[in-house]
């Protein structure tokens, strides 16, 4: 029996905690309450084959298309293979998927060549998925520790062995374990729109890297398309356009019938830029959704969620379009892992949005997400359970490695100190959309290299030793910036969710992730005197 560390909760953590506790101690770290993640905000649904009429290699087909030729065929296949079974142990964690007659409701969403995406509550399926795994959780023998942040992990004779933790109850602590799992979601919060919950600040990701282990495909951010127009950018769900919803400019024109053959249902990367193209055309001004044609009762039973919010904001959406435009929704790259959720370090694996397994390479296929949390968390567990003890993957990457030097003051001094803003949270959301969001270039990815840097160095007391939540947060989110954008400037071609104006084609000789490492990981601060708490002592929930 070892002690598994579970750092997140959203599907991919809970999944992994629970198959984890038949045979082991478990530890469950989460920065907010249980039942708080990306998970419980998806709308859309869950992929799988489970028609009679779709198949596996049609799933297979339609994700290797959306992921523009950088996608893992072995773990996309894994995915769509293995991916039925866990779907049907979601339904036995309690998990009520929306029925028509006899069997699901089939729903449509971009770049399915079928409907086979299922939900639950219309479009709460995140939420249903969530609260029936919190309750299956319940009743296992499991330790809980909520609002509690990862720091760091302890990495020793260069094994990870537990992780530095903060929390407002304990302050600074250290959980020893024998396996770490990183189910901590992806970075929508380097950006000033996004549909992320605030939590989703890259911790797990920046915790790997400071260790020494390997990043790849961190340049593909997915933009959502279609988030509202106002404070919060709530997401209105792919879903609304499978049902018939369309998009128009503010002439009322249809504008992404001329920018790709499956118009407002072409892959998510195609319709955001189309959406900002638009907007930019039009000085600025939002796009609008236009659902009318779907009528009142329509939208209020498929889409509840939505249509609560919408009319709870004083708009009628079956009678008048919803201003819409593109906000962060889903990191592509993470950790790399292998097939069975294994990072580059020995007792570290990665699972969900933080890890790169391949599975969705430059572009996300749409209800794909919950697909993989699933699928690789069941898979992590149970390389651990074959495993003699903690034992390093094998990611297979293959491309151009970038390496994060240390920073040089002499390169920064290119830069007028008066000419970057003090760093704020606000300040680096302004860079990274201005310079590395939805379409970049050369130039404005070099200002944003050396704006990063330049408040990386003048942030000493927050880059190496931070000191609230807060002060952690802006500590990862600086460095995955960093991260971001040096591999956006090392890919000098258009791919998936990675737009340059100035390399605007395709290359295939690019056809390949980049990994991202430090150049000194073992200079990564290493806090020694926190309290350990080793999880088998704590009492479980």
């Amino acid at each position: 029996m070892a002690t598994v560390l579970v750092v997140g909760s959203g599907i991919a953590g809970l999944v992994a905690a629970i198959h984890a506790s038949e045979r082991h101690e478990v530890v469950v770290v989460t920065k907010d309450v249980l039942g708080q993640s990306n998970t419980r905000y998806a709308q859309g649904g869950i992929a799988g084959v489970m028609f009679d009429d779709d198949r596996v290699e049609d799933h297979v087909r339609d994700t290797l298309l959306a992921g523009a030729g950088l996608c893992d065929e072995e773990a996309v296949r894994v995915l769509c293979t293995e991916g039925p079974e866990r779907i049907r142990e979601l339904i036995a964690f309690g998990v009520a998927f929306d029925r028509d007659g006899d069997g699901f409701a089939k729903g449509l969403e971009a770049a399915h060549s079928y409907p086979r995406v299922l939900h639950a509550g219309g479009d709460a399926t995140g939420a249903a998925i969530e609260t029936a795994l919190v309750e299956t959780l319940a009743a296992r023998r499991v330790t809980v520790l909520e609002h509690t942040v990862l720091v760091d992990l302890v990495v020793t004779a260069g094994t990870v062995t537990g992780a530095h933790l903060r929390s407002s109850e304990r302050g600074a602590f250290t959980v020893d374990a024998d396996q770490v799992i990183l189910a901590t979601g992806g970075v929508g919060q380097l950006y000033p729109f996004t549909t992320n919950p605030a939590v989703a600040t890259g911790d797990g990701a920046a915790a790997a890297l400071r260790a020494g282990a390997v990043l790849a495909d961190v340049e593909f951010v997915q933009f959502h398309p279609t988030a509202l127009a106002a404070p919060g950018s709530f997401l209105v769900s792919e879903a609304v356009r499978g049902e018939g919803a369309v998009l128009r400019d503010v002439n009322g024109e249809r504008f992404m019938r001329e920018l790709h053959p499956d118009a407002e249902l072409a892959p998510r990367d195609v319709v955001a830029r189309g959406i900002a193209r638009a907007m930019a055309a039009q000085g600025g001004a939002p796009v609008t959704l236009d659902a009318t044609a779907l009528g009142a009762d329509r939208l209020a039973a498929r889409f509840p969620g939505i249509d609560e919010h919408l009319r709870a904001s004083g708009v009628d959406w079956s009678r008048t379009p919803v201003a819409v435009a593109p906000a962060a929704h889903y990191w592509m790259g993470g950790v790399a892992t292998d097939l069975d959720g294994r990072t580059t370090l020995p007792g570290l694996l990665a699972v969900g949005e933080v890890a790169r397994t391949g599975v969705h390479g430059a572009n996300r296929l749409a209800s794909n997400s919950l697909l993989e949390g699933a699928v690789f968390a069941a898979r992590a567990v149970a390389a651990i359970d074959a495993a003699p003890g903690p034992i390093a993957g094998r990611p297979r990457l293959g491309g151009e490695r970038v390496v994060l030097d240390p920073l040089a003051a002499d390169d920064n001094l290119r830069l007028p100190t008066d000419a970057v803003e003090p760093f704020s949270r606000a300040a680096l959301h302004a860079v990274m959309w201005r310079d590395a969001g939805l379409v970049r270039d050369a130039r404005g990815l070099e200002l944003a290299r050396r704006t990063l840097d330049r408040w990386s160095t003048e942030l000493d007391d927050v880059v190496t030793a931070p000191r609230s939540v807060a002060a952690t947060e802006d500590r990862n989110l600086l460095l995955l910036a960093r991260a971001v954008v040096a591999a956006a400037l090392a890919r000098t071609e258009s791919r998936g969710a990675h737009a340059r104006d100035d390399h605007p084609g395709v290359d295939p000789d690019q056809a390949s992730p980049i990994a991202i490492t430090l150049a000194t990981p073992a200079d990564a601060p290493q806090p020694t005197t926190h309290p350990s708490v080793n999880g088998t002592v704590l009492a479980p929930c």
